[in-house]
């Protein structure tokens, strides 16, 4: 983010196609792009790869030999969003 500001780089980072999707998707573990891509249907390698590569850059995730996993920073992110989670499930089913 231009203005130097960690929220506003934060939400530059992850307001990216399929970066947050990345993200959650490797909650459950280590994954390959190809894996990532089966999990994650319309999101293309090449988007995915560029994805992955930013997230490495930013300490989010770490690639070793080709499997992607997340950093301790990472996995803070996801506790970070588990309330978001929640109440995400919730607005779901009260706009049903």
């Amino acid at each position: 983010s231009g203005s130097g500001q960690p929220l506003n780089a934060a939400f530059d980072l992850f307001g990216r196609r399929w970066a947050i999707l990345v993200v959650w998707e490797l909650r459950s573990g280590t994954k390959t792009l190809p894996e990532l891509k089966a999990e994650m249907g319309d999101a293309s390698s090449s988007v995915l790869a560029t994805r992955l590569k930013e997230l490495t850059a930013a300490h989010i995730v770490r690639n070793q030999d080709g499997q992607y996993s997340l950093t301790t920073v990472g996995k803070g992110l996801l506790v970070a969003l588990a309330p978001l989670h929640l109440w995400a499930k919730a607005w779901s089913a009260s706009v049903r």
